[in-house]
């Protein structure tokens, strides 16, 4: 699954995408976003307050309880980005 992150999420984290493969417990967007917290520090810091994070899947804005099963790409991004 393809993972983008946007504005000072990209910053946070040191890139604008990657490439994850969550463990089967993984089933939400909120478990990802957990997930990815747990990597390293950049990652914890990107995800240090969840509730003014939003996520789209495949393009899709999305709840954090959304599955993510089947998804291609998700991308996590500020409450409002910047065009």
């Amino acid at each position: 699954m393809k993972v983008l992150y946007f504005a000072w999420l990209r910053e946070r984290v040191g890139r604008a995408e990657e490439t994850v493969e969550p463990p089967a417990e993984v089933v939400t967007v909120a478990d990802l976003a957990r997930w990815l917290a747990a990597k390293d520090e950049a990652h914890a810091h990107a995800f240090e307050n969840p509730a003014v994070v939003r996520a789209a899947l495949d393009r899709r804005h999305v709840k954090p309880d959304a599955p993510i099963a089947g998804v291609r790409e998700i991308a996590f991004f500020p409450p409002m980005t910047g065009g």
